[in-house]
């Protein structure tokens, strides 16, 4: 009987050894090392499954809730997904006040080459919220849809670009033409010089509506930190793009989180 009980423990936990899990990951990133989260699903020998990046929004993180729902929904659907800190955010190195759009861009690069190389992985697409959301359709639009299978970009912060042009970057005025050293956020965060000049000049639209693949396009018509006129403004450039407008929903989707997962899921994973 003992014996029997033994040998029922062991399968179980052999089994369990292949089971859903997130492993922490710390990858090189352009500012320093990420702090990442690989979450993968049951994964049957010598079987590949598909894999999605993760990108957060400006000041969040990898422990944000949509990108955590989404994360733990694709794998419950057999997906395997990659999110992690960009420089200067949360657990990843590098100074808050040296981040741009276009270093969060080679970030995403480095976690991508990552994923990429995993011998299980299939294809992979990219997944972003605000800002994430922005760099999401840079990284589409530069390595195509060979390299990406699907792109979703939520409630993409494209807005960024006109506010550095204005010199009004969340209620803070500056000089647009010449700002200073840095202007200070909540919090004490400090956004740097650079990131102004960067967005200034960013070709936004124009370089992220170069990806051919499928584009889901998802915003609230109640948010008020990007206007979902800029959802729609993308949604129109992609050459395959479907947009989903959520009633009243704000930046977040706070309203009900779980309804704007599921479209990104469902997208992603048909």
């Amino acid at each position: 009987m003992k014996r029997t009980l033994l040998i029922i423990f062991v399968t179980l936990f052999g089994l369990s050894l292949f089971a859903q899990q997130t492993e922490t990951l710390s990858i090189q990133g352009d500012h320093g090392k990420l702090s990442c989260y690989l979450q993968t699903p049951k994964i049957e020998k010598g079987k590949k499954v598909d894999a999605v990046l993760l990108l957060h929004g400006f000041g969040s993180s990898k422990n944000d809730g949509l990108m955590t729902m989404i994360a733990q929904k694709l794998a419950d659907r057999g997906i395997a997904s990659i999110r992690f800190d960009f420089n200067g955010h949360g657990e990843s190195e590098g100074e808050f006040q040296q981040m741009t759009v276009l270093n969060e861009l080679e970030d995403a690069k480095c976690v991508y080459e990552y994923i990429r190389a995993l011998p299980y992985v299939k294809n992979i697409s990219v997944c972003g919220h605000s800002q994430g959301g922005v760099v999401t359709g840079l990284l589409a639009g530069e390595l195509g849809k060979k390299a990406l299978k699907k792109a979703v970009l939520m409630a993409p912060a494209a807005v960024l670009r006109e506010d550095a042009i204005r010199g009004n970057t969340f209620g803070k005025m500056y000089d647009p033409i010449n700002p200073p050293e840095y202007i200070e956020l909540w919090g004490g965060q400090k956004l740097g010089r650079n990131y102004i000049l960067t967005a200034r000049n960013l070709p936004i639209y124009e370089r992220s509506c170069t990806y051919t693949g499928k584009v889901s396009v998802i915003h609230g018509t109640g948010d008020v930190v990007v206007p979902f006129s800029y959802g729609e403004h993308y949604a129109h450039d992609f050459k395959h793009a479907e947009l989903h407008l959520l009633d009243g929903f704000d930046h977040g989707f706070s309203q009900d989180a779980e309804q704007a997962t599921n479209l990104a899921v469902d997208f992603l994973a048909n």
